[in-house]
């Protein structure tokens, strides 16, 4: 690549106008993580050829790369406009839509890709996902299925056809999955999804004890390629513990304020299934998992404006083309600003999930999160994390009891009727039967969550921990240290 950079540059400048040379500077650039510079040689190809449509593609994943995935659609949609023929160009719009929350749309781009290029494997992967977000489970399945047809060892779309629930398995594919000879061709990284998929099918057959083994193995992978430090997390929940004690302003002067609920607590607790049954009310947007609270307090602390932090973050849900009265927000990491929810943001409520932390601690380990959060895949630092979350999280019911409700995922699962009408009473909502079938819900579900919420609420999950009881030995001798759980796991 260094040498590859010396004869572009040398080209460009033995020939200053070659769109090209450009065009490929900015490419190599791209490749060696000098975003910036190659963000600057790809426009100059387009400010040379206004034609050109594979610099407006390459320059709409550069944009993608540098975190502003709003300013890379209008260069992909000028490369379609220039050469609709093309696949990639349909593929990487397809991928910005799907980072927008826009699967619908993501959907008919992934399907133009493959109308243009039939052998697409990357396209049909990732139509399957789209897919399973938005329940097409039979369609999903077959749309990978084509994926691994066309690639066989292709890992990502393997793990996403173990995620989906099936009483016969394909003997094909699952030959495959389990042969050495998958391993050998494979990175890596990409055994990490053939590992978790090894698990997931394991698991569903009931041999947990060969599961265990595969999930150890997947996480230690990860663990391998950036190792975990929950002390990060841990810290900041002290230091926004700390800012919370700030002056609480006058909330008589918001009466008419915006409703905003925040759904906190660990990963794997039961709010995907909340914010399900909650968006079932016609008045509810679901912002789903957006860290506009942080952007907003990082603003806030600037003081660089007169506005509030309520302020500020209503302005940021109000984005949001649908202009109704109460949002939901799935950032589960709000726990830690739960005090300051609480004291500055009028009209507020926080719904807290909580579950059986070793369930919970075993589905974390189990859900391979495409997330930069390493402690997923230790059993000791998601242990610590869980611990943290609850003790900062009774430190906060303890000042604002009345702002927190407490949805227990094991009682919800197990008595729908009775939860879920106590938490709407709460909520001071009006009742309505259709609370009680969030299966329903025609939204789009992008988390690890996306096939059960498909499914009726039971409680198939409850007590699975035992089935692992081995695996979690790391987490249960730190439990067991603790007066809340000693009991409880001892």
């Amino acid at each position: 690549l260094k040498e590859a950079e010396l004869f572009t540059r040398k080209a460009i400048k033995i020939k200053p106008d070659y769109a090209e040379a450009h065009s490929n500077l900015g490419i190599i650039l791209r490749k060696v993580g000098r975003l910036k510079e190659a963000e600057l040689s790809t426009r100059k190809a387009i400010e040379i050829k206004p034609d050109y449509a594979d610099a407006y593609s390459n320059l709409g994943n550069i944009l993608i790369d540098l975190g502003k995935p709003k300013e890379a659609e209008l260069p992909l949609r000028k490369a379609i406009e220039i050469k609709p023929e093309s696949a990639d160009n349909h593929f990487n719009l397809g991928l910005t839509m799907k980072d927008f929350g826009k699967p619908q749309e993501a959907e008919l781009l992934f399907r133009q890709a493959i109308e243009n290029k039939p052998d697409f494997a990357e396209a049909y992967s990732n139509l399957g996902g789209i897919l399973l977000e938005l329940g097409k489970l039979k369609e999903a399945e077959l749309s990978l299925l084509k994926a691994i047809k066309i690639k066989p060892d292709f890992a990502k779309a393997y793990f996403a056809l173990s995620t989906i629930n099936q009483t016969n398995f394909n003997q094909i594919w699952m030959e495959t999955l389990f042969s050495e000879n998958i391993l050998n061709t494979t990175s890596k990284k990409d055994q990490i999804d053939l590992f978790f998929a090894r698990s997931n099918i394991l698991h569903q057959e009931k041999k947990y004890k060969e599961s265990s083994k595969y999930l150890e193995i997947a996480n230690n992978y990860k663990l391998d390629i950036q190792s975990s430090n929950p002390e990060r997390l841990i810290c900041q929940s002290k230091l926004l513990l700390g800012k919370s004690n700030t002056q609480e302003i006058n909330k008589q002067e918001y009466l008419n304020s915006p409703e905003s609920i925040f759904i906190v607590g660990m990963f794997r607790s039961g709010s995907t299934l909340l914010e399900s049954i909650l968006s079932m009310n016609n008045s509810v947007n679901a912002l789903g998992e957006v860290d506009i609270l942080e952007h907003s307090f990082l603003k806030y602390q600037q003081r660089s404006n007169v506005l509030t932090l309520a302020e500020l973050y209503w302005e940021m849900t109000t984005n949001n083309p649908t202009n109704l009265k109460i949002t939901t927000n799935k950032m589960l990491y709000n726990y830690q600003y739960a005090g300051i929810i609480c004291g500055q943001i009028p009209n507020s409520k926080i719904v807290h999930c909580i579950r059986n932390p070793l369930d919970n601690i075993l589905s974390i380990y189990r859900a391979n999160f495409a997330t930069k959060e390493a402690y997923f895949s230790s059993l000791i630092d998601c242990t610590k994390i869980y611990l943290d979350q609850d003790n900062i999280m009774n430190e906060y019911k303890k000042r604002f009891r009345s702002n927190i409700y407490d949805l227990d995922y094991d009682l919800l699962v197990r008595n729908p009727n009775e939860e879920i009408k106590s938490l709407i009473s709460w909520l001071g909502w009006k009742w309505d039967d259709i609370y009680l079938s969030p299966h329903l819900n025609q939204r789009s579900v992008s988390t690890a969550s996306n096939i059960q919420v498909r499914s009726q609420i039971n409680s198939k999950s409850v007590g699975g921990w035992k089935n692992y009881r081995e695996m979690l030995k790391p987490a249960i001798e730190i439990l067991v240290k603790t007066d809340k759980y000693r009991e409880l796991f001892s």
